[in-house]
Protein backbone atom coordinates (compact mmCIF):
# COMPACT_ATOMS: atom_id res chain seq x y z
CA UNK A 1 0.00 0.00 0.00
CA UNK A 2 1.25 3.13 -1.11
CA UNK A 3 2.22 6.11 1.50
CA UNK A 4 3.19 9.61 1.38
CA UNK A 5 4.29 11.41 4.20
CA UNK A 6 4.78 15.61 4.06
CA UNK A 7 6.99 16.76 6.51
CA UNK A 8 8.82 20.83 7.29
CA UNK A 9 5.71 23.29 6.86
CA UNK A 10 5.36 25.80 9.45
CA UNK A 11 5.51 29.40 10.42
CA UNK A 12 7.78 32.00 8.65
CA UNK A 13 8.29 35.39 7.56
CA UNK A 14 7.95 37.04 4.44
CA UNK A 15 10.96 36.31 2.49
CA UNK A 16 11.90 33.23 4.40
CA UNK A 17 12.87 30.19 2.82
CA UNK A 18 11.68 26.28 3.37
CA UNK A 19 11.90 22.90 2.33
CA UNK A 20 9.19 20.38 2.48
CA UNK A 21 9.65 16.83 2.17
CA UNK A 22 7.72 14.36 0.80
CA UNK A 23 8.50 10.63 1.81
CA UNK A 24 7.28 7.80 -0.02
CA UNK A 25 6.82 3.75 0.73
CA UNK A 26 4.96 1.06 -1.20
CA UNK A 27 5.84 2.49 -4.60
CA UNK A 28 7.80 2.11 -7.18
CA UNK A 29 9.20 5.98 -6.94
CA UNK A 30 11.54 5.96 -9.58
CA UNK A 31 8.42 5.10 -12.08
CA UNK A 32 5.96 7.82 -11.00
CA UNK A 33 5.73 11.48 -11.36
CA UNK A 34 5.28 13.64 -8.48
CA UNK A 35 3.34 16.51 -8.13
CA UNK A 36 2.78 19.26 -5.05
CA UNK A 37 -0.63 21.32 -4.65
CA UNK A 38 -1.62 23.31 -1.97
CA UNK A 39 -4.87 24.33 -0.49
CA UNK A 40 -5.17 28.04 1.00
CA UNK A 41 -7.63 29.08 3.78
CA UNK A 42 -11.41 29.21 2.05
CA UNK A 43 -9.99 28.06 -1.27
CA UNK A 44 -9.95 25.02 -3.73
CA UNK A 45 -6.85 23.29 -4.15
CA UNK A 46 -4.51 24.30 -6.42
CA UNK A 47 -1.19 22.94 -8.65
CA UNK A 48 1.61 24.09 -7.52
CA UNK A 49 4.76 22.33 -9.05
CA UNK A 50 5.27 18.99 -10.72
CA UNK A 51 8.18 16.58 -11.98
CA UNK A 52 7.94 14.03 -14.23
CA UNK A 53 9.12 10.37 -12.98
CA UNK A 54 13.00 10.88 -14.34
CA UNK A 55 13.14 14.41 -13.65
CA UNK A 56 13.46 15.75 -16.75
CA UNK A 57 10.38 17.67 -17.08
CA UNK A 58 9.11 20.49 -14.62
CA UNK A 59 5.96 22.40 -14.79
CA UNK A 60 4.79 24.69 -12.67
CA UNK A 61 2.18 27.49 -12.13
CA UNK A 62 3.10 31.34 -12.83
CA UNK A 63 3.22 32.55 -9.30
CA UNK A 64 5.87 30.10 -8.04
CA UNK A 65 8.56 30.48 -10.84
CA UNK A 66 11.77 31.15 -9.96
CA UNK A 67 10.86 30.81 -6.60
CA UNK A 68 10.21 27.36 -6.38
CA UNK A 69 12.35 24.14 -7.41
CA UNK A 70 10.93 20.34 -7.03
CA UNK A 71 13.65 17.42 -6.99
CA UNK A 72 13.26 13.87 -6.64
CA UNK A 73 16.03 11.76 -4.56
CA UNK A 74 15.17 8.20 -5.88
CA UNK A 75 17.45 6.78 -3.43
CA UNK A 76 15.61 8.10 -0.72
CA UNK A 77 12.16 7.44 -2.32
CA UNK A 78 11.65 11.31 -1.21
CA UNK A 79 10.23 14.34 -3.61
CA UNK A 80 11.28 17.53 -1.93
CA UNK A 81 9.91 21.23 -2.56
CA UNK A 82 12.19 24.22 -2.23
CA UNK A 83 10.61 27.55 -1.15
CA UNK A 84 12.29 30.63 -1.73
CA UNK A 85 10.92 34.06 -1.38
CA UNK A 86 7.68 33.46 0.56
CA UNK A 87 4.86 35.30 0.30
CA UNK A 88 1.72 35.38 2.47
CA UNK A 89 -0.16 34.07 -0.83
CA UNK A 90 1.58 31.21 -0.15
CA UNK A 91 0.04 29.87 3.05
CA UNK A 92 -1.71 27.05 2.54
CA UNK A 93 -1.85 23.04 3.23
CA UNK A 94 0.49 21.34 1.17
CA UNK A 95 0.14 18.23 -0.64
CA UNK A 96 2.09 15.61 -1.68
CA UNK A 97 1.10 13.34 -4.73
CA UNK A 98 1.97 10.70 -6.94
CA UNK A 99 0.94 9.60 -10.29
CA UNK A 100 1.37 6.45 -12.30
CA UNK A 101 0.28 5.98 -15.79
CA UNK A 102 -0.18 2.58 -16.58
CA UNK A 103 1.59 1.37 -19.47
CA UNK A 104 4.06 4.16 -19.44
CA UNK A 105 6.80 1.81 -18.44
CA UNK A 106 9.66 3.31 -16.75
CA UNK A 107 8.62 7.19 -17.76
CA UNK A 108 5.75 9.09 -16.35
CA UNK A 109 5.52 12.76 -17.57
CA UNK A 110 4.78 15.28 -15.07
CA UNK A 111 1.03 16.94 -15.08
CA UNK A 112 -0.66 19.28 -12.94
CA UNK A 113 -4.25 17.49 -12.65
CA UNK A 114 -4.48 16.35 -9.96
CA UNK A 115 -7.62 13.96 -11.14
CA UNK A 116 -4.56 12.60 -12.64
CA UNK A 117 -2.68 11.40 -9.16
CA UNK A 118 -3.43 8.15 -7.69
CA UNK A 119 -1.99 9.18 -4.20
CA UNK A 120 -2.12 11.80 -1.64
CA UNK A 121 -0.23 12.85 2.03
CA UNK A 122 -2.05 13.95 4.55
CA UNK A 123 -0.59 17.61 3.98
CA UNK A 124 1.55 19.93 5.85
CA UNK A 125 0.58 23.42 6.93
CA UNK A 126 2.99 26.49 5.90
CA UNK A 127 2.34 29.97 7.63
CA UNK A 128 4.03 32.81 5.57
CA UNK A 129 3.47 36.42 7.84
CA UNK A 130 3.90 39.49 6.72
Amino acid sequence: QARLVESGGGLVQAGDSLRLSCATSGLTFSRFSMGWFRQPPGKAREFVISISSNGDSINQRDSVKGRFTISKDIAKNTVYLQMNSLKPEDTAVYFCAARYVAGSLYYTPSSAVAAEYQHWGQGTQVTVSS
